[in-house]
């Protein structure tokens, strides 16, 4: 670990089943992950597998666009399984990584 600072745009899409997270309270938890010394993989997997602890999802997908560092972005995708086939997902959000120049 370098002790450079990281930076990621997170995505988390999920099918809930009884619980809706509040937004102060996630914004709150994701904030305090943000000094968490891990690898981005890590830190990912640690976001989606706390949060199934917590609320119980049908089916959560978690995305982390990280920023890129010497021209190399780091870019984690994490779900459990296939999602429903009645579910229509859409589009993240976010362009391909084109690099320099």
């Amino acid at each position: 670990m370098t002790g450079q600072p990281d930076f990621a745009h997170i995505v988390i899409d999920y099918i809930r089943r009884d619980l809706l997270p509040e937004s102060k309270s996630l914004k709150l938890y994701l904030h305090s992950v943000r000094n968490h010394d891990a690898f981005h993989e890590d830190c990912t997997l640690g976001i989606g597998k706390r949060l199934i602890a917590l609320l119980e999802p049908i089916w959560p997908r978690i995305a982390a666009y990280g920023f890129p560092r010497g021209g190399i972005p780091i870019d984690v995708f994490w779900q459990t399984g296939s999602p429903p086939e009645t579910v229509c997902l859409p589009g993240q959000g976010v362009a391909p990584y084109r690099g320099r120049g």
